[in-house]
């Protein structure tokens, strides 16, 4: 029944209007992040200074939401179930993404509020400004079963199934809830603290080990990405089924992962950013391309050239045929490191998401009750991701994203054919 939702909704709805969205929005601004790199990367420069949450910190706290399962477990699962043609659309997705990822970003900024500890607001606020509040109401209890499910049920899996066999996936969901709960009864300011200096250490070493292994094999990449190019548009049918089936799960996998791994147009991210102690939209959005390009760009595209690297998975799938794929080439110590950095991006997504929650419940309620409630149910969700089957756990997740994504990019087209609004996403507008 899952399967055959998450199929029309991610195989036909999604990209339609994820790579639709995207292009409107990138053409409108005239992909000034690739017509201008220098220009692009400089502006971040006065993003990484200043006092309290400055962007670059809200940045990370984001990447920290995106940098997770899905660059390592989710690409390994695209690629299992999509072939190597679903890096191709998953490149694709990223490219349109920021322009996505821009406009929701700048909209969280334009739409934000203050109180004594500072900014906050998120895709709820600007659905509500703009439209209704019960849009934003019904928006916020998305975000709240995005948190359990994506943020927490898929990460704890994870960061379970890496030492499997000799750590019982329950102690390691135990631990995850403790330390988790440590994190969240804290402020945002607790969070950034960690994402900042916590994301930057293990994206590098991360980057280091996939171009050692890169660098190691160039003999072999010629043919990699004629199989990614050539499988992207690929009609040839699995066995038994249909002319058309193998492009469109490549299609399917590849922009649904990819959707997963940089969260663009799903409404989350713009929670973190929107508590940027910056006055400029423009700027924040800035910071929300650079998200995309780090988290699929990068991290996904290296962590899927190893993984097709490898060639035969030997039967694996997600955070274990990474782990393969790493120690194969770079021996059982790289193996540890990268199961060590499953668990530690697992742990960063937690701790961001569970911020994304909170905030999503206050906008609803601010009964401390409720609040209460919400946590015990996240360590609930820790604990229960780590024994729960992965395959119901990643129909759970696609239906989730799907759900948030078809919302908010709706609402995104909105305030794109609505002139005032679409002033604020202007560069140098609304500022």
């Amino acid at each position: 029944m899952l399967d055959n939702i998450n199929a029309l909704l991610s195989g036909m709805i999604m990209p339609v209007l994820l790579l639709g969205c995207g292009l409107l929005f990138s053409s409108y601004l005239h992909f000034f992040w690739i017509v201008h790199p220098v220009k692009f990367f400089r502006s971040l420069k006065k993003g990484l200074t200043g006092g309290g949450q400055t962007p670059f910190k809200a940045m990370t706290v984001a990447l920290a939401g995106t940098l997770g399962v899905g660059n390592i477990a989710g690409v390994a699962s695209a690629i299992v179930a999509g072939g190597a043609g679903a890096v191709f659309w998953m490149w694709v997705s990223a490219l349109l993404a920021m322009g996505v990822k821009y406009a929701e970003v700048a909209l969280a900024v334009a739409h934000r509020r203050k109180n004594a500890d500072g900014f906050f607001g998120g895709a709820m606020y600007y659905m509500s400004d703009m439209l209704s509040p019960r849009l934003g109401g019904f928006f916020a209890l998305l975000c709240l079963a995005n948190s359990l499910v994506t943020g927490n049920i898929v990460q704890s899996n994870a960061a379970a199934a890496v030492y499997s066999e000799r750590i019982p996936p329950i102690a390691v969901g135990a631990v995850m809830c403790v330390l988790s709960l440590a994190v969240m009864l804290g402020s945002l300011r607790r969070i950034s603290d960690v994402t900042v200096k916590l994301i930057p250490f293990l994206s590098g070493v991360y980057i280091l080990l996939s171009l050692y292994i890169i660098f190691a094999n160039t003999e072999r990449l010629p043919g990699i990405f004629a199989d990614i190019f050539g499988s992207a548009f690929s009609l040839k049918a699995a066995a038994g089924g249909a002319g058309g089936f193998a492009l469109s799960r490549a299609v399917r996998f590849g922009v649904t992962r990819g959707i997963l791994s940089n969260e663009a147009g799903c409404g989350t991210a713009p929670t973190a950013h929107a508590s940027a102690n910056t006055n400029s939209p423009h700027d924040q959005g800035n910071f929300g391309i650079f998200e995309v390009f780090a988290d699929t760009v990068v991290i996904c595209t290296l962590t899927a050239i190893v993984i097709l690297l490898l060639g035969d998975g030997r039967g694996e799938d997600g955070v274990r045929l990474s782990v393969l794929a790493y120690r194969t080439f770079a021996g059982r110590a790289a193996g540890h490191v990268i199961s060590v950095s499953v668990i530690l991006f697992a742990y960063a997504t937690v701790i961001c998401q569970s911020y994304y929650g909170v905030v999503a419940l206050r906008y609803l309620t601010h009964s401390r009750l409720a609040l209460g409630i919400y946590f015990v149910l996240f360590g609930i969700s820790c604990i229960a991701g780590s024994v729960i089957g992965s395959a119901l756990m990643w129909n759970i997740a696609d239906l989730c994203v799907s759900a948030m994504t078809a919302t908010n990019v709706v609402v995104l087209l909105y305030a794109f054919f609505n002139k005032r609004e679409r002033r604020l996403m202007l560069p140098g507008d609304g500022g």
